[in-house]
């Protein structure tokens, strides 16, 4: 999970790390199994990958071996800035009863919100298409001819045409394979700072508040907190994700003899990815494949489903891999060709 920043005195009683943690993987299961690294740029991160094995060659007695050498190709990924205020109104929050509370309880959306546009982008962001995001998963691994990109190895095509389609994906975590940035330099995570901008101690101990702005431009006094969040994805070893496109939802059925097979679909997922070891390795999927999922296990009472418990919490497994919900993953994709 990513490292959580907070540097603010008159909030520390209120804004704990973990409760930010926790506010941001309520928002999504992904960030509490993301890997996160520094990379070795202002920008990002840029390192080599090997595409060609050096090979031996077997000797005999008083003869030599040719000398050999593998290949490698250098990658170069980016990272992005996200930023976000959040405000209170000094009279509201003096109301409540607890002023930092109700910073902490305004500030919640703003919060949730840079888990989910993260969330989105790790799959479907494109830096052809919004320069000032990152690249994400699935325009990575969005063919099915090897031909096009080496990635198609790892794409599954579930044969869905129609328009309601989703993907399943398996990543296997790691940092030397898959793994969420931050520049060099800079602290891991959401970072937080008090932009109230106000000096002195406040009336009845109240904290001092500073002049805001409505949206017609009068004043009012009150509270304004900066969140800010740098980060982006490497992907080192494209083998450590499989994705599984063209899940067709106008064809999921409770029966998987009479629709799309999900459980054999994951099967293939799970024997063709090559993780590193010490891999952490995650099945995420929208709602309503989950729902569909567990719905045809009972049908099938399928073998490979199984609870289990992870950091104190009751998780569902298929096989050797959590199956995790993330409706950043709900959205109508094009059919991956």
């Amino acid at each position: 999970m990513a490292t959580i920043a907070s540097g603010v005195a008159t909030l520390n009683d209120v804004i704990a790390e973990m409760e930010i943690a926790e506010v941001l993987t309520q928002a999504t299961e992904l960030l509490e199994d993301m890997t996160w690294r520094e990379g070795n740029l202002l920008t990002g991160h840029r390192d080599a990958v090997r595409t060609v094995l050096p090979e031996p060659s077997y000797r005999a007695i008083n003869e030599g071996v040719p000398i050999t050498k593998g290949a490698s190709t250098q990658i170069e990924e980016t990272c992005a800035m996200l930023e976000d205020f959040s405000q209170a109104d000094r009279e509201l929050a003096i109301l409540s009863g607890n002023v930092n509370g109700f910073r902490i309880k305004q500030a919640t959306p703003h919060i949730q919100g840079f888990a989910h546009k993260p969330s989105r982008d790790i799959f479907y962001g494109n830096v052809a298409a919004d320069a000032k995001s990152f690249t994400g998963l699935a325009p990575r691994y969005n063919s099915l001819s090897t031909a096009v990109s080496q990635t198609a190895n790892n794409v599954i095509n579930a044969g869905g045409t129609g328009t309601g389609l989703r993907s399943i994906w398996l990543i296997g975590w790691q940092e030397d394979a898959i793994t969420g940035l931050y520049p060099k330099n800079t602290i891991g995570g959401l970072k937080h700072e008090d932009a109230t901008n106000a000096a002195g101690s406040g009336g009845d101990g109240i904290p001092p508040a500073a002049v805001l702005f409505d949206a017609s431009g009068n004043p009012y006094m009150g509270y304004r907190d900066h969140w800010t969040w740098r980060c982006g994805l490497m992907v080192k070893d494209w083998r450590a994700a499989i994705r599984i496109c063209n899940v067709d939802l106008d064809l999921l059925t409770k029966n998987p003899d009479s629709g799309q097979d999900i459980m054999d679909l994951m099967v293939q997922a799970l024997e063709n990815i090559e993780a590193p070891a010490g891999a952490r390795l995650v099945f995420y999927m929208p709602k309503i494949i989950r729902s569909f999922l567990r719905r045809q296990l009972l049908t099938r009472k399928g073998a490979f489903l199984s609870w289990d418990e992870m950091a104190g919490k009751r998780v569902l497994m298929f096989g050797e891999a959590p199956i995790k919900r993330v409706d950043a993953l709900n959205v109508e994709e094009a059919q991956v060709t």
